[in-house]
């Protein structure tokens, strides 16, 4: 589930070419996300829809050992001293543990230095999924539910961008609890009337989707111990629903040659934003996925219909009035140790 976290970027990152422990699609997620973070700090200085989105690095500990752990993070302020959040935890690699998650935290700040400086606390339910170590298969995947404690000190720059250290506490019940430490950089994607980080966000009254249609390829990487990996595609239509509410409906193939090779329908509520002049959107999804299994493993189950899970994150670029690119990172949650990571990057047209 969880891959070793590099600090460089490349191409290879991005294409399809199996890595050993998921890594390097995960980190190439990672790249084009700091790439889209980095080019909302040059490219735009126009007000926007959204509030902050941070990317964190470090170390964390549990289970008697040491490793490292990273995560994304989106902001929105309730308050000069309360604010919303959403985090996509990765624990890194413990003995017989690759795990990670969701959190959406409730968060406690005390702006100082002439809120340059600000202090919070957060708490909130966590979300996990975790690949363990199991007899026959050699592993399996468990979910569950545990919470997400959070202190975080931030320096609020006078160009947006923010500098923040964090200390996390999951505590879990069916797993090790870990403790980590990150290092983060952040920008504020709404800007602020005053500095520090802003009370609350802007408002809008149209939708921020219309109708949109999207061709997108990847790489489907199994949650194992080995990640096992192999193509997939997907074709989506989306519509907006309401101002930040978007549905779409999808038609996904996989193939795993190791594993499995899974055909299906996925239908998705998504809590979307646009920022910098309607340029950029981000969002964050769930709902179902019905798929038909074909499994490739001696003595496996053959073909059997399955109904799962469906959590993802996603970014668009629009390149013109009609014309966008979008990358999204899908995260199937089955009951039967067949969760899968589908990473792909594609084209669409608005109309």
């Amino acid at each position: 589930m969880s891959g070793s976290m590099r600090t460089d970027c490349r191409v290879s990152d991005v294409t399809p070419t199996g890595p050993t422990s998921g890594s390097k699609s995960r980190t190439g997620l990672l790249c084009v996300l700091a790439a889209l973070l980095a080019a909302t700090g040059v490219g735009y200085a126009q007000r926007a829809d959204a509030q902050e989105f941070a990317l964190f690095g470090g170390a964390l500990t549990g289970a008697g050992s040491h490793t490292y752990s990273w995560a994304f993070d989106y902001h929105e302020g309730l308050g000069k001293y309360a604010a919303l959040g959403m985090t996509w935890l990765n624990e890194g690699h413990l003995p017989g543990h690759h795990r990670d998650g969701q959190s959406i935290q409730l968060w406690g700040r005390l702006p100082l230095a002439d809120r340059r400086i600000v202090l919070s606390a957060g708490v909130g339910p966590y979300r996990y999924s975790d690949t363990v170590s199991s007899r026959p298969n050699g592993f399996m995947n468990n979910h569950g539910w545990g919470a997400l404690m959070s202190v975080r000190a931030a320096y609020y720059t006078s160009h947006r961008w923010i500098l923040q250290a964090q200390l996390n506490r999951a505590q879990i019940g069916g797993g090790p609890s870990t403790s980590g430490i990150l290092l983060g950089i952040g920008y504020q994607l709404d800007a602020p009337d005053e500095p520090g980080p802003r009370d609350l966000p802007l408002a809008r009254k149209d939708r921020v989707t219309s109708n949109e249609f999207a061709v997108l390829a990847g790489e489907t990487i199994k949650n194992s111990l080995n990640s096992e990996s192999g193509f997939s595609t997907s074709v989506e239509y989306r519509r907006g629903l309401f101002r930040y509410v978007d549905w779409s409906a999808t038609y996904m193939h996989e193939n795993v040659p190791a594993a499995v090779r899974r055909n299906g329908l996925g239908s998705q509520l998504w809590l979307t934003r646009a920022f910098f002049n309607e340029r950029l959107t981000l969002a964050v999804g769930a709902g179902a996925y019905y798929a038909i299994d074909v499994f490739n493993e001696p003595g496996s189950e053959g073909i059997k219909g399955t109904i799962s899970g469906l959590v993802s994150l996603s970014a668009s670029y629009r390149l013109s009035k009609h014309w966008l690119t979008r990358v999204t990172w899908n995260r199937v949650v089955t009951r039967s140790s067949l969760d899968a990571d589908m990473i792909q990057a594609g084209i669409g047209y608005r109309f």
